[in-house]
């Protein structure tokens, strides 16, 4: 079956690494919709750092935030969506008690931080199309926790930290965005389930959608869908697992990815 829709992860995949939709890659996607095929994005991101970009290419189709865990359409209404369930939240946060991390929590569309400083701060607050409100306890938004997020630059911590939270992974899905993010979202916020979501809501068949990533947490998506591209800059266990690799996502991937695509249809 040719592809009907392309679902794109975000960061390190539709963005450059300043975080912008280059005008190569909104061409690519603007040719891509005149063939008739439908495009929308899945990602970590909260619903308020994907409307930019939904604005910029004009996407009208559901979209998956959370990894998938929040669907929701550019005019606001948000049709599901899925929580940390609080006995996770509270676990999860007695495994990095005393760990030497950033926390964040994200609820409400609104990104909470235990702290405004560090060296990813600058990179969310555009990721995330918002500023942090800064506070060090969080117990008021463990019922409606949207996604967890553990922020250290010292990769072997924040591996074994995953490790030790890995226990939980039955209940909620538990993954490094990036080797310096360790992601805690709902069981259904992952975007395996996420594109499988976007395919129901838009009657797309799986068998009919192809997907574009750059990280571990892409490869669930990878494995749903018809084929899956990933940017030539991830890691080289990503690569391995998609149907093809393209440039980097400074280096237009995603147009190049679209563009055979179309050339394949």
């Amino acid at each position: 079956m040719s592809v009907k829709l392309v679902v794109s992860d975000v960061d390190g995949t539709l963005v450059d690494k300043q975080k912008q939709v280059t005008p190569g890659v909104k061409a690519a996607v603007a040719r891509l919709r005149e063939a008739g095929v439908g495009f929308t994005i899945v990602s970590a991101r909260p619903r308020s750092g994907m409307m930019p970009i939904a604005e910029l290419l004009g996407i009208d189709a559901p979209m998956g935030a959370f990894n998938g865990g929040t669907v929701f359409t550019r005019d606001g209404t948000v049709t599901s969506q899925h929580y940390v369930p609080r006995a996770v939240v509270e676990g999860v946060f007695d495994v990095v008690k005393g760990a030497a991390v950033d926390i964040w929590v994200f609820a409400d569309d609104q990104w909470y931080a235990s702290t405004d400083q560090g060296g990813h701060v600058g990179s969310e607050k555009l990721a995330s199309n918002q500023a942090p409100v800064v506070r060090q306890d969080f117990t008021d938004l463990f019922d409606r926790v949207d996604k967890l997020t553990f922020v250290s630059d010292d990769a072997e911590l924040l591996k074994a930290l995953a490790g030790q939270a890995k226990g939980y992974g039955d209940r909620a899905t538990i993954a490094q965005s990036q080797v310096y993010y360790l992601d805690v979202t709902a069981l259904a916020g992952n975007k395996g389930d996420g594109v499988a979501a976007l395919s129901e809501t838009l009657g797309v068949p799986l068998d009919a959608i192809a997907v574009l990533g750059d990280q571990a947490n892409d490869l669930p998506m990878f494995a749903r869908a018809a084929v899956s591209y990933a940017m030539g800059q991830g890691p080289e266990a990503v690569r391995a697992k998609a149907t093809h690799v393209v440039a980097s996502n400074d280096q237009d991937g995603v147009a190049e990815a679209i563009d055979a695509i179309l050339a394949g249809r």
